[in-house]
Formats: C-alpha cells, structure tokens, sequence
C-alpha cells in the first residue's frame, strides 16, 4: 500500500498515531500540502470525522483518514462531545477548555466520563468508520505534562494516573484514540494480504 494520509496537522497527534501504525507510512496534512482548514461543521463526532477525510479524498485524491474526538461528561449531559476542542471559545485553548470542565463539576459527585474517537477511513475510493471508547473520570486539578488537550484532568478507567502522567505506550493501549487505531490498523493489514 502506498503511503497514508492522516488528516491532520498536529504534530503531537501525528507522533502518537504513527507510533501505533508499526510499519505503515504515514504523512500528516503538511505532507501533501495542505495548508487550509478543513471542514468540521457536524454535530457528531462521525459527520466531522467524514467531513475531513472527504475534504482530502476529494481534494488530493490520495488514500487517507481522519478523525475526530470528544470529550462526554455524564453529569453535563454528554458536553463537551463534538464541541471538544471549542468548549471553552474559538480560540481551542486547552488550558481554558479544562479550566471550564472542572468549574462546572464543582458542585457535582458524579465525575464519569469517557473519550470517543471515530475514524473515518477513504481507502481506493471506499468509506470504512472505526471506533473507539475510554472510560475514565475527570480530575478536579490538572496533572502531568505529556499528551495534549484534556489529557492532563482524564483518568482512565484501572488506573489512578492521568493520561497526561502515563507513558505514550500506556496510554496509546488503552486510549480512545489507541483502541480505534488498532481497530484500523488490522483492517489496514488484512487488507494489505
């Protein structure tokens, strides 16, 4: 298989998925060019995630994916969820996203939460969506410094350390983003035989 395209230009993201693909080529969005903004107007995870591979499929006619992530908190109905990376304002501050997550947590006892992340796959013109869930609580003070986004607030699940304090192999294991990844990596390699 030539090389995939991953529809993004986070670097921090880039590292963490190509860590989880083996020996699979991967190029991000600086790769092939892609300089521009790309769509992510839906209201799920799944509309966004299309949304963004359809854009470099079309755009530069090239074998891609993309996803896209959120954050739901039981106790506020579901939020951040598709509004993840702007939950705090248009600037996707991350200090301030977690900053209004735990203000609004203050007066609630139930901290469940979980990551979804879903994938969607343009492989010779075919659509395939991958996906992936952590369960976890949120912290009520940011802890750690690796990982990016709200990694430093999120538990998962049989652990009582943050993304953000665990190492990139742990938490690639047994993240939401890991978990989908592996789901289309061993698509990518049955589809490779």
């Amino acid at each position: 298989m030539t090389t995939l395209v991953f529809a993004s230009a986070n670097k921090d993201k880039i590292m963490e998925v190509s860590s989880k693909m083996g020996e699979l080529p991967l190029n991000g969005l600086n790769d092939i060019g892609c300089l521009e903004e790309l769509p992510e107007t839906g209201r799920t995870l799944e509309e966004n995630a299309f949304q963004k591979a359809a854009f470099v499929f079309e755009n530069y006619h090239c074998n891609c994916f993309a996803d896209d992530t959120g954050l739901e908190v039981e106790s506020l109905n579901n939020e951040p969820g598709v509004d993840t990376a702007f939950y705090a304002g248009p600037e996707r501050n991350a200090v301030a996203n977690m900053n209004k997550v735990i203000e609004r947590l203050l007066d609630k006892s139930n901290r469940k939460a979980r990551f979804r992340t879903v994938i969607t796959l343009f492989l010779d013109g075919e659509r395939f969506n991958f996906e992936g869930i952590a369960n976890g609580t949120i912290a009520e003070k940011p802890s750690g410094n690796s990982g990016f986004g709200y990694d430093p607030i999120f538990i998962p699940e049989g652990y009582d350390q943050t993304f953000a304090e665990l190492s990139l192999e742990i938490k690639n294991k047994i993240s939401h983003r890991g978990r989908a990844l592996e789901k289309l990596s061993q698509f990518l390699a049955q589809h490779r035989k």
